[in-house]
């Protein structure tokens, strides 16, 4: 491994990796460990390093590497018939320990959204992106990032007032 390289690759990582570690946290939920995408993501990051052309654009390579880990492991996912989602939930909260009950449902309605909606909402609310950036990285029109947030809130509201009455 180059020094400089790890030099390179760390100047433009560290700038970005509050918003990447929100982004992965919140993306991952219930799926698996969100340390486990970072290191996944930053791994093969770090290997296609050479690719990066725009310093500017470091945190969407980011993105991207990670939407197609998620896409990877979505698609190997669906092969297995989870019986038991509950067990799954169970176990990735002990994972992380004592959680906020609140942030925990947020968590948990958000992956219940469509991909599109979800990805746009993270981005957004959590992670602070704007809607022209969120644009660029789903490869869409700001009106259809504005409508992916609007229905996303929606659905969210309905999700989350469902469990309040329930």
């Amino acid at each position: 491994m180059s020094t400089s390289k790890q030099q390179s690759f760390m100047k433009l990582y560290e700038p970005v990796h509050e918003r990447f570690e929100k982004f992965c946290k919140a993306r991952v939920y219930g799926d698996f460990e969100f340390k486990d995408l970072m290191h996944e993501t930053i791994i093969i990051a770090y290997n296609k390093f050479d690719q990066v052309s725009d310093e500017k654009g470091f945190l969407f390579f980011l993105f991207g590497i990670c939407r197609r880990i998620l896409a990877n492991n979505n698609r190997k996912m669906n092969s297995i018939n989870w019986d038991d989602s509950k067990e799954i939930t169970s176990e990735f909260s002990i994972n992380e320990g004592q959680k906020n009950l609140e942030v925990d449902d947020l968590h948990k309605a958000l992956s219940q959204l469509p991909e599109n909606q979800r990805e746009a909402i993270i981005l957004y609310e959590i992670t602070g992106f704007s809607v022209k950036e969120i644009a660029e990285l789903q490869n869409a029109g700001e009106s259809a990032v504005k409508q992916r947030l609007a229905r996303g809130r929606q659905q969210l509201l309905e999700l989350l007032t469902e469990k309040t009455v329930a």
